[in-house]
């Protein structure tokens, strides 16, 4: 089908060259080439099985991840960090989940009560939130450092093939509870966070299936737990969605069954008809000049004039799904005391690993500020010149930009050590990261390739609607956002 359609599109160019139209012309043959040598589709959902929300367990899914059920100490839910009109992140560098001053307060505004356990003025989550926006997309791992990974990545399958590792388990040993993929394997570990959702006096010495059985336990209403919600309507849904009307609810509402039913509403966050999906399938007009200009950029080598982008960001999903260290600055708690992250390292206790995030996917980028693992940049042009030039970045970085709520007194201390081993990486030929030196022109033209791989849906409101939830839910706990001006986000 891609083949046939830049057939056709080459035979179209050749009439354009004609009207004059050389420099577009001429952009278009380039990109033509880089299509078929990337073999890009321009859509990664194409020959996936993804739900659509108007299925009945995404529905489920959906009134349990705006269920504020589901934390520990029911001040908070899954999309306290995940909001559709965020991004499908929470517009913060670093997340506050629980023990907010304002429970339904997300994005720029919400604060971390001093009330609160572990109260030092910052957020309390020590990574930068990531979308759940096209999850059904990834197929080797979940989280910046993929501790939730597929043992047999099969591309297309989204982990559904050869078992899954999670933190429940060993290194490299399937988890035999982790779900059917990666992203129901994914919905079973925020609950479980002290910091997240969990709460620090709720089920404070259990083990993470403590905490799922007695979230499973307070939605059944079960014996010993029948006083835990006001309300409770959960049976009655369970039954309808999973089509079983007699089953009893310990039967039916299981951690198992919940997480089912979060990961097929993750799932059905499919957004991928960007403008460049658009001109990967024929459509010359849907890119501006400069966004095609962009693109060569991107896709063209350093020898050849160009960023060397995709080597990393490759794939119509525009990421490799590999761990790359690239020296973000290291800002908030940390993962340790001294607030260092060292990544990947901590799942595979491989040096190689020090330092090193998973490469995020660049659809819908432009909507999920801000970024880095730790959410230290506010701009794309930041975030540009930092992959051009870390050592430069981190040397010239402005604090000013910062929430001043963020911990950040030892981001160069924390960052050093990332300079180091990307140096390291670099003079033993291991890094993919180039040397290069960017115009401010060419950074424009960067981000302007960049900006089209936005699905526009994710930019309306009325469009996201279907994934966000009305009403007060089965147990009268469903979030309803607000920002920080108490306006309906």
């Amino acid at each position: 089908m891609v083949n046939f359609v830049w057939k056709t599109s080459v035979i179209f160019l050749i009439l354009i060259s004609l009207s004059g139209c050389n420099e577009d012309f001429w952009l278009n043959y380039q990109l033509s080439k880089e299509i078929a040598k990337h073999n890009f589709t321009g859509d990664p959902a194409e020959g996936r099985t993804l739900p659509h929300i108007s299925e009945p367990l995404p529905q489920l899914g959906k009134a349990l991840f705006f269920s504020k059920a589901l934390g520990g100490d029911k001040d908070t839910a899954c999309v306290s960090c995940h909001y559709p009109t965020l991004g499908g992140a929470d517009g913060l560098a670093l997340p506050i989940g629980v023990g907010a001053e304002e429970p339904d307060v997300l994005g720029p505004g919400r604060r971390h009560s001093s009330s609160s356990e572990h109260y030092d003025g910052g957020p309390t989550v020590p990574r930068n939130s990531p979308t759940v926006f096209n999850m059904g997309l990834w197929d080797r791992s979940i989280f910046h450092d993929g501790r939730i990974e597929s043992l047999f990545p099969v591309p297309g399958q989204n982990g559904a093939i050869g078992g899954i590792a999670t933190p429940d388990v060993s290194l490299g040993m399937a988890d035999p509870d982790a779900g059917i993929n990666l992203t129901v394997a994914q919905t079973r570990f925020p609950v479980t966070s002290k910091e997240e959702m969990r709460g620090f006096e709720f089920e404070s010495d259990g083990t993470n299936a403590d905490v799922r059985n007695h979230l499973a336990n307070r939605l059944q209403g079960a014996s010993g737990f029948e006083h835990e919600l006001d309300e409770n309507r959960w049976l009655d849904e369970f039954r309808d969605v999973f089509n079983q009307p007699d089953t009893d609810a310990e039967s039916l509402i299981t951690y198992g069954n919940i997480a089912l039913a979060l990961g097929e509403y993750e799932r059905s966050m499919v957004f991928t008809n960007t403008p460049w999906k658009q001109y990967v399938q024929g459509d010359m007009a849907a890119l501006s000049k400069n966004a095609k200009k962009g693109a060569l950029l991107f896709f063209n080598e350093p020898q050849q004039g160009g960023a060397g982008c995709v080597n990393c960001h490759s794939g119509d999903n525009f990421t490799d799904e590999d761990f790359h260290v690239i020296a973000m600055p290291q800002i908030g708690r940390g993962k340790e005391d001294s607030t260092m992250d060292q990544g990947r390292w901590y799942v595979t206790g491989a040096d190689n690993d020090r330092y090193a995030f998973r490469t995020p996917s660049l659809l819908n980028v432009t909507k999920t500020s801000p970024w880095g693992h730790a959410g230290a940049y506010s701009s794309l042009k930041q975030v540009i010149l930092h992959h051009a030039n870390p050592q430069q970045a981190i040397t010239q970085f402005n604090y000013s930009e910062l929430d001043q709520d963020i911990q950040a007194s030892m981001l160069l201390t924390n960052t050093r050590p990332a300079l180091k081993q990307l140096q390291t990486l670099r003079s033993e030929g291991q890094s993919k990261l180039p040397r290069i030196s960017l115009s401010d022109k060419e950074v424009l033209l960067l981000i302007a390739f960049v900006e089209s791989l936005t699905d526009p849906c994710v930019e309306d409101r009325e469009c996201l609607s279907p994934w966000i939830a009305t009403g007060n839910g089965p147990d009268g706990l469903t979030l309803h956002a607000i920002n920080k001006n108490g306006d309906p986000l």
